[in-house]
């Protein structure tokens, strides 16, 4: 065979090999899907609960107009620290004034009136000593005018003299008898008069005394919507009262939040939060669970449920009170606030990323085993009730540079991670993205490891 000919039958053969080796290539990597990576490792975990509301004091009080009538004076201004006693403001007090002055007077005279009739009391039962003391000494002279008038010793006149006398003695009895009845009744009367008397000065005493505003307790005033001379009302009924002013303890600062319903099971007293405060930026601070609110509030209206006559199915939050523990001097209430609380920690717990977690059907993880066939899985049906708790959760974990399905049970989630508590060990490599890839991924499916960047329309999909 000439040397030309064994060239080209070379050639071809060279040829056709290349093509053969770059067709089985390209068939294999029909199978092969390009997937991101992480690793199974050991780390602190902890779930985190997050929720915004508004700094407020723990202990404050509005003070409410007690009185009818125009402010003359007001002694703080908001913003003051101001002390337990002191006075803030004054109300217009002259008719107030005058009717305690007047009722004092007539506690004065009616003790005036009550002494006296004590003495009369006094007198009057002096009396009746003195009408006792006549009533035995004529009884006593009647009795032996008898028996002398028996035995014909004194006169007819004389004994019917001392017989008189013993009658006026006896009336005289009777009637200091009735005089010391009467100057105890004038005497208790007069007891009473003196009771009514202070209990209508304590009336308009209390009266003028709502007049004049003193601090409950140490504090700052946070509001003051009033001026010095504006009328203010007290409330009634079925209307709100004025406010005169704010005074918050600032003592003891709280962050109150609302905590989504989903994670209110979680939030129990006394567990750790980190406060950050708008107003404050960069700063953290720390603090506990000190409240939690029974009673669900609907989110678009802020109203309790317990106050709305109709069931709603909007969503719901429930309130929760973080005291802090090394608030600033100068925090003022009502600053927007955000509170962080850890509901549990895990040390050096088996996580892996959270993005890593998939759900497979019973059927699915049974044939992972049996050939791969495709890479991804046809666009999913709308699944059933049934299929739906046939699902299994896990991950994909690469052995032999293929997809494995593996079952695992979960505990606490993190922020990125999530605790695996059963089904992988330490140093398992799992799939973690796409997350398109993940939705489709065979169980057994081929694999090749890429943990550059995402591409941006990967990106875009997760």
């Amino acid at each position: 065979m000439k040397a030309w000919k064994k060239i080209v039958i070379g050639v071809g053969v060279a040829i056709l090999l290349a093509i053969i080796v770059g067709f089985s290539v390209r068939q294999s990597s029909k199978n092969v899907v390009t997937v991101q990576t992480g690793k199974a490792q050991r780390e602190d975990l902890a779930t985190i609960v997050s929720a915004s509301g508004e700094i407020k004091p723990k202990t404050y009080v509005n003070i409410g107009a007690n009185a009818f009538g125009k402010i003359t004076h007001l002694y703080v201004k908001e913003g003051d620290r101001v002390k337990k006693g002191q006075l803030l403001a004054q109300l217009e007090n002259v008719q107030p004034s005058a009717d305690v002055n007047a009722n004092e007077a007539s506690v004065q005279a009616a003790e005036t009136d009550a002494i006296a009739a004590d003495a009369a009391l006094k007198t009057a039962q002096a009396d009746l000593v003195r009408a006792q003391a006549d009533y035995e000494r004529n009884k006593l002279d009647w009795e032996r005018a008898q028996n002398l008038y028996k035995d014909g010793l004194i006169a007819k006149s004389d004994f019917d003299s001392r017989k008189n006398a013993w009658a006026t003695a006896d009336a005289g009895l009777v009637q200091a008898q009735a005089k010391v009845a009467q100057m105890k009744a004038q005497n208790d009367s007069g007891g009473k008069h003196v009771a009514q008397a202070r209990a209508t000065l304590t009336h308009y005493t209390d009266l003028l005394q709502k007049t004049t505003y003193m601090a409950p307790y140490d504090g700052v005033i946070t509001n003051l919507p009033v001026r010095e001379g504006e009328t203010v009302v007290i409330g009634i009924q079925n209307a709100q009262g004025s406010t005169l002013m704010t005074i918050a303890n600032m003592s003891v600062i709280t962050a109150e939040v609302k905590v989504d319903e989903t994670d209110i099971v979680n939030v129990h007293i006394g567990q750790p939060a980190d406060v950050t405060i708008d107003a404050i930026p960069k700063k953290i601070f720390h603090g506990t669970v000190s409240e939690i609110g029974d009673n669900a509030i609907v989110r678009s209206s802020g109203v309790s449920t317990s106050q709305s006559a109709t069931a709603s199915e909007e969503a719901k939050d429930f309130k929760v009170v973080v005291t802090l523990q090394d608030p600033p001097q100068d925090l003022r209430p009502g600053l927007s606030t955000t509170a962080k609380i850890t509901t549990a920690t895990r040390a050096n717990a088996l996580s892996i990323p959270i993005q890593a977690l998939t759900l497979r059907s019973k059927a699915q993880i049974d044939q992972q085993n049996s050939t791969p066939g495709s890479v991804h899985a046809a666009a999913p049906e709308a699944p059933s009730k049934a299929k739906k708790d046939d699902d299994v959760q896990g991950v994909f974990v690469i052995r032999n540079k293929k997809a494995q399905f593996v079952p695992v049970s979960t505990g606490i989630t993190g922020t990125t991670d999530i605790e695996v508590l059963d089904g992988l060990k330490e140093g398992d490599e799992v799939i973690t993205g796409s997350y398109k890839i993940l939705r489709t991924l065979r169980p057994g499916a081929g694999v090749k490891i890429d943990n550059a960047a995402p591409k941006k329309e990967d990106e875009e999909a997760s």
